[in-house]
């Protein structure tokens, strides 16, 4: 309980600093909310997998909500060749990606609800132009620059989403 107590009193009284008067404002994510500044916590060590139909499997971080998918690799210097991050949708879409703030190059898969890769596009670190899915998508999957090519991503190619993120509609 003292516990819980103590974690209350940490986060209630953290306050967010205000950017200065003459930054530029970010633009807004394909779901309206703006990039926060904040850094994530650590990748864990283990957890869901998206796996290739030749067998290469890459662990993710599962984002999916807006503060979550707002933050998503920013902030970081590394991401393990194997590592990489799920963000989940509510529903097909258009859900363009920037590199605010993201240090490392990616690739990035766009998938649809059925698994099927539907785009593949590679981004620059701190690159604040969009990147834009070639067809609508509910999942894209980040990967460190080259992955997707070692993998044989192209769109067509069906993956296995891990079961706890799809919806089940």
């Amino acid at each position: 309980m003292k516990f819980a107590a103590i974690l209350l009193m940490v986060f209630a009284c953290t306050k967010s600093v205000p950017p200065p008067s003459d930054a530029v404002t970010p633009p807004a994510t394909a779901s309206g909310v703006a990039m926060p500044e904040t850094k994530p916590p650590a990748p864990a060590a283990a957890g869901p997998r998206v796996t290739f139909p030749d067998g290469f499997v890459v662990g993710v971080e599962v984002v999916a909500d807006d503060e979550l998918r707002a933050q998503g690799l920013m902030y970081r210097d590394h991401l393990e060749p194997s590592a990489g991050m799920l963000f989940v949708f509510p529903e097909d879409g258009d859900y363009p990606f920037w590199m605010k703030n993201t240090r490392i190059p990616l690739d990035i898969l766009y998938v649809d609800a059925g698994g099927k890769v539907v785009s593949v596009k590679q981004m620059k670190p701190h690159d604040w132009n969009t990147v834009p899915s070639d067809s609508p998508a509910k999942y894209a999957v980040e990967l460190n620059e080259g992955m997707a090519a070692k993998a044989n991503a192209k769109p067509g190619l069906v993956l296995k989403i891990p079961a706890t993120v799809v919806s089940k509609d």
